[in-house]
């Protein structure tokens, strides 16, 4: 891997998006006219996801490989049926949310609460609603720079247009009279029947293999070349795809092509990941905990994180990850790509490990020094 040019204090303070200084747009898609989805909130944080307000605030609109956006809403509001040509990942840090699915959402239901990932397939018809007593959070992840938008049930498009709601052909939203479409634009036509009648059924335990909690979560106590070093001993469980782990023993729980890998980590106070890079776009979602990443072999830069915060990691960066809280945190990482990413550790680190034992085998996993030929 080439050197790279390093980030400055104004880079990553750019690329740090914070909880606190988000900005809810509560008129993102045609639904937040109807009585049952008013009060929801979107937020686009990465890229502008699917929102059909072209005045919505996007703190990062770097291209990625993926998008990045929350859906956060007070109990009983739903968010209705709709589906993307694009994967579609919800990580839940709060609220308790019933997912339903089919284009009267009659197909199947699954409820997922704080802690827990879900995948939905691509080309399926989905909707929740906040059934929790308090207001829920969730991060939602958009494979590819372009997702293609969204497509809503007919049902959806047909009760908003009675409201003065409507969709033009690109995606944008439209307000005009109730029933009476807009004649100056052209609007987006509802999905025909025959081509829903096409769209395979997803059954619920199909959904289930898709859902993964935290009891579902196989930890690695070894997943970096840093793990017995001082300033490494990061754990990992994979959820989405193998990503950056090392542990040739890890399997991600799925596996199909999203355009990017999700996995949780979690480290101690002190502990974290030392100093590597990749070539992969990549953000951090702290979940609990804080915890402190710096950037550069020289001229180093930090930025501090807490819950709901989130960093983009520029490609190729040098970047070091560290709980500083007092108790043990935990991340989201979302990494660009669907193959494995390859770490490339500094060569201090490399020689650290090295001396106690630590190196990789053919196939780029850890493996025992000397048992690959490696010597210190």
């Amino acid at each position: 891997m080439s050197d790279t040019t390093p980030v400055t204090a104004a880079e990553i303070e750019r690329r740090t998006i914070r909880r606190t200084e988000l900005i809810p747009d509560k008129s993102a898609f045609v639904d937040t006219c109807l009585p049952e989805c008013a009060g929801k909130e979107n937020y686009a944080l990465i890229g502008p996801g699917v929102s059909e307000n072209p005045d919505q605030v996007v703190p990062v609109t770097d291209p990625h490989g993926f998008n990045l956006g929350v859906a956060a809403m007070p109990n009983g509001i739903t968010n209705s049926l709709h589906m993307h040509f694009t994967a579609e990942v919800f990580s839940c840090f709060s609220g308790e949310w019933l997912f339903r699915w089919g284009v009267d959402g009659s197909e199947g239901e699954a409820v997922v609460r704080a802690g827990d990932v879900i995948t939905m397939p691509t080309w399926m018809f989905r909707g929740f609603t906040n059934i929790g007593a308090d207001d829920g959070w969730m991060f939602s992840s958009l494979g590819m720079d372009e997702t293609g938008g969204v497509v809503w049930a007919p049902s959806v498009l047909t009760a908003a247009a009675e409201r003065g709601s409507f969709l033009s052909a690109d995606n944008r939203l439209v307000l005009g009279k109730p029933g009476e479409p807009p004649t100056d634009v052209r609007l987006m036509t509802p999905m025909p029947e025959e081509e829903i009648a096409k769209l395979p059924p997803v059954s619920a335990q199909q959904m289930r293999d898709r859902l993964t909690t935290p009891e579902d979560l196989r930890w690695s106590s070894t997943p970096f070349l840093d793990a017995d070093l001082p300033g490494g001993g990061a754990e990992l469980a994979l959820v989405v795809g193998y990503g950056i782990t090392e542990d040739r023993n890890q399997a991600p729980r799925v596996h199909n092509p999203h355009g990017f890998s999700l996995a949780w980590l979690r480290a101690t106070p002190g502990q974290g990941m030392s100093r590597h890079r990749h070539d992969a776009a990549q953000v951090l979602i702290v979940k609990d905990g804080h915890w402190r990443v710096t950037m550069n072999r020289e001229e180093p830069v930090s930025t501090e994180l807490g819950p709901y915060d989130c960093l983009s990691v520029p490609a190729g960066a040098w970047r070091e990850l560290e709980n500083i809280g007092d108790g043990s945190g935990q991340l989201v990482v979302m990494t660009e790509g669907d193959g494995r990413v390859l770490l490339d550790w500094d060569e201090e680190v490399r020689a650290a490990a090295l001396a106690k034992g630590a190196a990789y085998d053919a196939n780029g996993y850890l493996a025992p020094a000397a048992l690959v030929g490696a010597v210190s």
